[in-house]
């Protein structure tokens, strides 16, 4: 009894560094903002109190609910593109021969580059007259299909969705492996041997024990999705009229553009709620898929 209590304490002891560095930039600040959503301020000056009315204001205009709609088609495509594409490639490449090491590598290069780098990349792909994409359908045959997939309505958030699973499918890929890495080998040997391959392999056995891994990665994918923000802003800064505007652009043209702080911080307060509502969502679904 006396060694667990000396060891809790340690485990306390050690982990408190790092939660004090955590609530100073990460707690602390979530509250501060929150606070500050009460209030009429533009960074400078005075602050006056004005309750909800910038939350209210926030609710009422449809670029907040058009932003959110979009913050949609992001979280979609991610947990529908980066999870289970992840998935796919982990099971090809779980074994470590040296090919496989280097399409590892591959998937992983875009998170190791910087987003700035990574929106320029893709504005040249998706550039009218120059994009590699354009000219590939054209070589094709596919003429009629060209656009100019970032400044027409209909295609730029669609086309967005791309680069945004390209850039982060990496670190779910890695995640993915070592929980593959992990089963044991007498779990397949004993696979083999009841005749389980394929597809029945892969839904009765490997999922079941990843599974953890995977509502990790789901949770990861959402949270991640909410705050996207500097791939937007690179290619398309929110346009063309707002049709690409993220809740977290949204927040930063109303902070940094207008100089509207205490709105900011209001509608910074509101993505984290709907982080928490999506995720407690998702959760309790996929609970309810595990009884």
């Amino acid at each position: 009894m006396i060694t667990s209590s000396r060891t809790n304490r340690f485990i306390v002891l050690g982990l408190l560094p790092a939660l004090l560095i955590y609530s100073v930039f990460v707690i602390i600040p979530i509250f501060w903002s929150a606070y500050y959503g009460f209030f009429d301020w533009k960074g400078i000056g005075e602050a006056k109190f004005n309750g909800f009315d910038n939350y209210i204001e926030a609710l009422k205009d449809p670029i907040f609910w058009l932003a959110l709609k979009n913050n949609m088609i992001v979280v979609a495509a991610s947990v529908l593109g980066q999870v289970p594409l992840a998935l796919l490639l982990a099971l090809v490449l779980r074994k470590s021969t040296g090919f496989q090491r280097f399409i590892r590598s591959a998937v992983f290069m875009p998170m190791v580059l910087s987003s700035v780098v990574v929106g320029i990349i893709w504005s040249y792909i998706y550039h009218p007259q120059i994009g590699i994409l354009n000219f590939l359908l054209e070589a094709v045959g596919l003429e009629s299909w060209t656009k100019a997939w970032l400044s027409e309505k209909s295609t730029s958030m669609y086309a967005l969705t791309v680069p945004i699973i390209w850039n982060y499918i990496g670190p779910y890929l890695i995640m993915y492996i070592a929980a593959l890495q992990n089963i044991p080998s007498d779990v397949d040997d004993a696979a083999k041997i009841d005749g389980a391959t394929g597809s029945r392999k892969l839904f009765s056995i490997t999922l079941p024990m990843i599974w953890d891994t995977v509502k990790v990665t789901i949770v990861l994918c959402i949270s991640g999705s909410l705050k996207a923000f500097d791939l937007i802003y690179v290619m398309t800064g929110g346009g063309p009229a707002h049709s690409t505007e993220l809740l977290a652009s949204y927040m930063y043209n109303n902070t940094f553009s207008v100089y509207r702080f205490g709105y900011g911080s209001a509608i910074s307060t509101l993505i984290i709620i709907i982080s928490l509502v999506l995720i407690t969502v998702s959760q309790r679904l996929m609970k309810r898929n595990d009884g």
